[in-house]
């Protein structure tokens, strides 16, 4: 005999999939806004007579130019993760725990609708890890 997999009713999924596909929207918007502001850094020159002023300036643009491009990585992984999720909620397996094989939390899933891992799961990585 089969046991039933453990899995999150249509309706639950139906509900993950609008927190996902809003937080995706807003995720591209903000890596779309991260890419322009390091991409048009280059285009910006400046006319300063103080060359330490200047030296200084260009380190901060280089700097925070860097920090825009880590940003921009960072979105793009949370981006993918967001559509992979989408992908687990097409096939129903979204919210089961990766290593327990148990229900993720809904609440935690609202917090962070890519988690593929329980807290316990998590909890026990961070221990040993």
């Amino acid at each position: 005999m089969e046991v039933p997999s453990v899995r999150y009713s249509d309706a639950d999924l139906a509900e993950f999939k609008e927190i996902i596909e809003e937080k995706l929207k807003q995720a591209e918007k903000d890596l779309a806004h991260l890419q322009s502001s390091y991409k048009n850094d280059s285009d910006n020159s400046i006319d300063d007579t103080s060359p330490t002023f200047k030296s200084f300036e260009e380190g901060s643009t280089t700097m925070s130019k860097e920090a825009n491009v880590q940003l921009a990585l960072r979105q793009e992984k949370f981006i993918r993760d967001l559509k992979n999720a989408l992908l687990r909620i097409e096939n129903k397996t979204y919210g089961v725990c990766r290593e327990t094989g148990m229900l993720i939390d809904k609440e935690r899933l609202k917090l962070v609708p890519h988690a593929t891992l329980s807290l316990e799961a998590k909890n026990r990585q961070s221990r040993m890890g």
